[in-house]
């Protein structure tokens, strides 16, 4: 329990660390980009949730802790979500699961997978099963924050709205 603490403190204070300098220049300039969350730790979660929504344009439109309620969530509502960010593990099922259930989605949808079994073994199988990418929760949140704001990743959620 005592290092699970500890963890969870570490990748609070990483969530925060992540450079100011990437927030946009003005508020009124940014189209909110729908997100949906599939993490089953709540610290973890509500703590991307605090920095994803301040450092990307993000806005998250709904969590779930389950494979079973992500998967859903995500069929009941598919013009809601533009970006899913799934964990692996969860309270119960997998992230793998929601993955291989979305593999055939609209192009203005992408699946990401935030974990810390980023293995180069496992980014593969998640690719295979139709992730668009894979970031270790430990010490690739910088990445993820890019990837997110890339240009092309905004553009294609600008234009599915």
């Amino acid at each position: 329990k005592e290092s699970s603490a500890a963890s969870d403190v570490y990748k609070r204070q990483r969530l925060c660390s992540i450079h100011s300098s990437k927030l946009p220049a003005t508020e009124s300039s940014i189209v909110k980009v729908p997100a949906f969350i599939v993490e089953d730790n709540a610290t973890i979660r509500d703590n991307l949730i605090s920095a994803l929504e301040e450092l990307t344009s993000l806005e998250i439109v709904g969590t779930a802790d389950s494979e079973e309620d992500a998967c859903k969530w995500l069929k009941r509502h598919p013009e809601r979500w533009h970006i899913a960010i799934v964990d692996l593990f969860l309270k119960q099922g997998s992230g793998l699961g929601v993955i291989e259930a979305f593999r055939e989605r609209p192009g203005s949808q992408k699946l990401i997978v935030l974990s810390n079994y980023a293995t180069n073994d496992m980014r593969r199988r998640c690719k295979e099963l139709g992730a668009d990418a894979v970031f270790d929760k430990s010490n690739e949140l910088d990445a993820l924050v890019d990837f997110l704001m890339a240009p092309e990743n905004q553009a294609v959620a600008t234009a599915a709205r």
